[in-house]
């Protein structure tokens, strides 16, 4: 969609900076961020969200391993498959935010 239309505002220094430094942690232009906030959407800033993925990523490939050698017999693993069954989810969960851009990296 077109965007034709401009809005000015008066702020005071104090009101420009506070705005000016929440836009620069989430990562936005501060036009976008007024304008999200306007309009009620949120903005999630996650501080080091690409590692907690990164982590999730390698516990994942640790389960599986841990899968593997339960279904061939080498180990018994006593709730295993529901602790595959949590970690996919929450891996979902992180993605989809991903995805959607729902968040804002707050360490890049």
């Amino acid at each position: 969609m077109k965007k034709d239309r401009q809005l000015h505002l008066r702020l005071t220094k104090e009101e420009y900076e506070t705005i000016s430094q929440k836009a620069a942690k989430a990562k936005m232009t501060m036009s976008s961020f007024v304008l999200m906030s306007c309009l009620n959407k949120q903005i999630f800033v996650i501080d080091g969200l690409d590692e907690v993925i990164k982590q999730q990523k390698y516990i994942g490939n640790n389960l599986n391993q841990l899968a593997k050698l339960a279904q061939s017999g080498a180990i018994a693993a006593i709730g295993l498959n529901d602790m595959v069954t949590d970690h996919h989810e929450i891996f979902e969960v992180l993605n989809d935010m991903v995805k959607r851009k729902r968040w804002r990296n707050g360490n890049s």
